[in-house]
């Protein structure tokens, strides 16, 4: 008896259907009732694969802005889409299909930093990320900053301490505010350093210091290294795996780097998924090879060391065809009215271990004596 396609196991469909473009997809799912079955079982979901490289490629085909319209495409793929998709897609190219509540808010949550959850009020879910998004498009786009007139930031201080500042949205300016603390801290002729902590589909969580061969141990800012180096956790794959998937390292004291304070202790990394990490920083907080996740180039360059203060804030980033998201830390100087607050809640999500590490939190400015 020859063998046919329908003839094979539904698994081994699954996999050939998800070899095909969206286009072919679409008119071989519309052949026979077997093949209609496989394409719109959700635990098989052939749609996963062309979905992910249509996403990544940021050339899409014909079917896929009106994907929603077709029933037999589980709804789990909307979730991915609606994460990862430019903003001016969503709302001006695509149809919006029809989720439930539960899948609109994780949706939000996956998309957006907690902190925007304030926008949120007494609005649905599905109402509640429409406008967020149309607000992201708006702020990315133009210089209005009417509906934030003032932007949070978080400063790390040598001494453990961090200040959750804020300034006026129309005039902020990163790298004007931390020239006045290099001037502050008597590092004026000292060229800043900018790297990028975590990248996500809207935003980018950019860290602000000064690396420096440290005249003494007292100007070293440990909690900047911190950030930016998770601590026990190096670029070589050789990290311990427990059964839940979460990488294992040694985690050193928050009195210092190990060897002046407490004995270390063995730390689980869970590897961040809300909100879900861009594809430059997709194992955040582990490394990600591949040239986007910079963070451990700052600690290979001849033994210099963060130096006083560290200013985190968030930029707000632009979709770009065929090359994917911002990543270069050179354009980020010329980004200007393109920023949204960023606040200590917004820190702790993206780096829990820095909780146990800051010595005290002072909303606003001052020494918190």
């Amino acid at each position: 008896m020859p063998m046919t396609l329908e003839s094979l196991p539904v698994e081994l469909i699954a996999t050939i259907l998800g070899n095909l473009d969206l286009e072919s997809l679409v008119k071989v799912s519309n052949l026979s009732r077997r093949l209609r079955h496989v394409a719109s079982d959700s635990t098989l979901n052939p749609w996963k694969r062309p979905i992910t490289q249509n996403l990544a490629s940021g050339s899409y085909e014909r079917s896929f802005y009106h994907l929603s319209l077709r029933s037999i495409v589980p709804r789990s793929n909307w979730i991915d889409i609606l994460t990862l998709a430019p903003p001016g897609f969503i709302l001006f190219e695509s149809s919006l299909p029809n989720l439930k509540a539960c899948e609109w808010e994780e949706c939000f949550r996956k998309r957006f930093i907690p902190g925007w959850l304030k926008w949120k009020k007494d609005n649905t879910w599905r109402e509640s990320y429409i406008k967020m998004l149309y607000r992201v498009w708006h702020r990315t786009y133009t210089t209005c900053t009417t509906d934030e007139a003032w932007t949070k930031y978080i400063v790390f201080n040598r001494n453990g301490s961090v200040n959750e500042l804020e300034s006026s949205s129309r005039g902020f300016s990163p790298m004007a505010i931390f020239t006045e603390m290099q001037f502050q801290s008597n590092l004026s002729h000292l060229s800043p350093t900018i790297r990028v902590v975590a990248a996500f589909t809207d935003v980018r969580v950019i860290a602000i210091g000064v690396l420096h061969m440290p005249r003494s141990p007292l100007t070293v800012n440990r909690n900047a290294r911190a950030l930016l180096h998770p601590p026990g956790i190096e670029i070589t794959d050789t990290l311990e795996v427990n059964l839940k998937g979460n990488s294992r390292a040694l985690y050193d004291s928050p009195y210092g780097d190990g060897c002046d304070g407490p004995s270390t202790v063995l730390h689980p990394y869970n590897k961040l998924t809300r909100p879900l990490p861009a594809e430059s920083h997709r194992n955040y907080p582990s490394y990600t090879p591949g040239g986007g996740d910079r963070r451990w180039r700052s600690f290979e360059e001849e033994g210099k060391q963060w130096v006083g203060g560290l200013m985190v804030t968030v930029q707000l980033i632009r979709p770009r065809a065929n090359i994917g998201y911002e990543e270069d830390e050179s354009e980020f100087a010329g980004s200007w009215n393109r920023f949204a607050s960023f606040t200590w809640d917004d820190l702790l999500t993206i780096a829990p271990w820095m909780k146990e590490r800051v010595t005290k939190i002072i909303d606003g400015p001052g020494l918190g004596m």
